[in-house]
């Protein structure tokens, strides 16, 4: 009866079920031969997407529990077979046992797999709600009824914002601002990041910002000195001023979209906004990250608490401090301990660790995220993620000295964001930043501006083998200088 959970058809042979016995071990062995070959011959990446995909998942479901009743039906039928009223009545109340927990056990696999299947189903409806579109078109789209999910793209530009909305606040501030540049055939990454304090913002020419703002995002500032006109403050201006948008409510997902693309010279696929104490959640999900903390970090308006220094395990919590501490730090730094946070997720949130605390991933994911992705891209974007895991990941901060965050070179931000995403198109090709970026299927030509009168002249992008000096345009490792 026991060795009937592993090989179906054992226990009737040796009741001398004959026909049924050879019956249930043939098909059985079947199956195990059609694994083998699914194992050698599937592609993995690919089938990983279409898992990602409603009606993939909801066949899951269904099979996993037809199979765990039909196992669990099998044991009991295997017991059946073997007369267990022949044994002492101690034997029969033994052997009763085993076969009640090996009907269990064998359901248990089964049942997990079905229950994934559901819950990612219902997180991934919920999260990813969009309707269905393909991503803005660069000007040279694939033809007509393209099976490309790219339309002919060779890169996709998603941003990622990280919002601290709170009860005490109206509104959304995105504190952390950065834009995934991927290429869509090897899944290199650069991740370009901007400071949330960047100054005299610029719309896109033509929109209703642009209207409003013609030299630049610029209001007064507060009687305490701070300021609302910033980069961080686009989204929920936007927001709070429909009257800007012709009486239109809810633009400031689809401003702030723009006005990056602008500012960077790409033009913006889709975004993600995750709230930034869901992420914390999201890291005690996975059960923490290690991390080097290289100095304490203390946090709070009142130094209400301290991460200390070292090399250790953080809590979602701690993980959380440490990147948006602003007690005795300033924004840059800030946002490179940020970097080094993303960077120790994205190595240590291996497959093993996600499905063995699935469902408080699960549960943590519909608190974190919101997004304008569609739901059916998901089936693309999953290869997709899966190869920028296995791939090379670089960034770029637009931190001084690179730029000046009060009087920012617009052409600068954008022939170094060109070089970059150049230079993670092709790794081996050594490049360097020119004057102004060239024209491709990734980067949008934009209208150059001309920037509020700079206190000094910013120097132009070299590189080491040019000058001798570090070339501060280039883009580096995610997890550089993060220990």
């Amino acid at each position: 009866m026991a060795l009937s959970a592993v090989a179906p058809g054992a226990a009737h042979l040796r009741a001398g079920w004959r026909r049924t016995g050879l019956t249930l071990l043939s098909v059985y062995a079947a199956l195990l031969l059609g694994l083998l070959w699914a194992a050698l011959t599937v592609d993995f990446v690919d089938l990983a997407g279409r898992l990602a995909a409603s009606s993939w998942l909801t066949v899951v479901t269904a099979v996993s529990i037809a199979l765990g009743l039909a196992w669990f039906a099998l044991i009991v039928h295997s017991f059946m077979v073997l007369r267990p009223s022949t044994l002492p009545r101690a034997g029969q109340a033994v052997a009763g046992a085993v076969a009640g927990v090996l009907a269990v056990v064998v359901v248990l696999p089964f049942g997990l797999v079905g229950q994934y299947a559901a819950v990612s189903q219902s997180t991934l409806e919920e999260v990813f709600s969009a309707p269905a579109t393909p991503p803005p078109s660069p000007g040279s789209t694939g033809p007509a009824g393209t099976q490309d999910p790219w339309a002919g793209r060779d890169r996709v530009n998603i941003l990622l914002l990280g919002g601290d909305a709170d009860t005490h606040r109206v509104g959304v501030r995105t504190d952390s601002i950065n834009v995934a540049s991927i290429d869509v055939r090897t899944g290199s990454t650069v991740l370009l990041s901007l400071p949330r304090n960047l100054e005299n913002v610029r719309f896109v020419p033509g929109s209703p910002m642009a209207r409003r703002f013609p030299d630049g995002f610029r209001l007064p500032a507060n009687p305490d000195g701070s300021r609302e006109d910033l980069l961080f403050a686009v989204w929920e201006y936007s927001d709070a001023h429909p009257e800007i948008f012709g009486g239109r409510r809810g633009q400031g997902t689809r401003t702030l979209m723009e006005t990056v693309g602008y500012t960077l010279g790409l033009k913006i696929d889709w975004y993600a906004l995750v709230n930034m104490w869901g992420f914390a959640r999201l890291i005690d999900a996975i059960g923490g990250v290690r991390l080097t903390v290289p100095q304490d970090v203390v946090f709070g308006k009142y130094n209400e608490g301290l991460v200390k220094a070292g090399t250790r395990r953080l809590r979602g919590a701690d993980a959380m401090w440490f990147a948006r501490s602003r007690t005795n730090s300033d924004d840059f730094s800030r946002m490179a301990r940020q970097r080094c946070v993303l960077g120790a997720l994205l190595t240590q949130a291996d497959p093993a660790t996600v499905l063995s605390r699935f469902n408080r991933v699960a549960l943590a994911t519909k608190e974190l995220l919101r997004t304008d992705i569609p739901r059916p891209m998901l089936e693309h974007l999953v290869p997709l993620a899966l190869k920028v895991k296995g791939a090379k990941v670089t960034s770029v901060q637009f931190v001084p000295p690179l730029i000046n965050t009060g009087y920012p070179d617009w052409d600068r931000i954008r022939a170094v964001t060109a070089k970059a995403v150049r230079s993670s198109a092709a790794p081996r090709q050594r490049l360097t930043a020119t004057a102004s970026p060239t024209t491709s299927a990734t980067t949008a030509v934009t209208p150059t501006t001309t920037p509020r009168p700079k206190p000094a002249a910013t120097p132009a992008p070299t590189s080491r083998s040019d000058s001798g000096k570090a070339d501060t345009t280039a883009p580096k490792s995610i997890t550089e200088g993060c220990g």
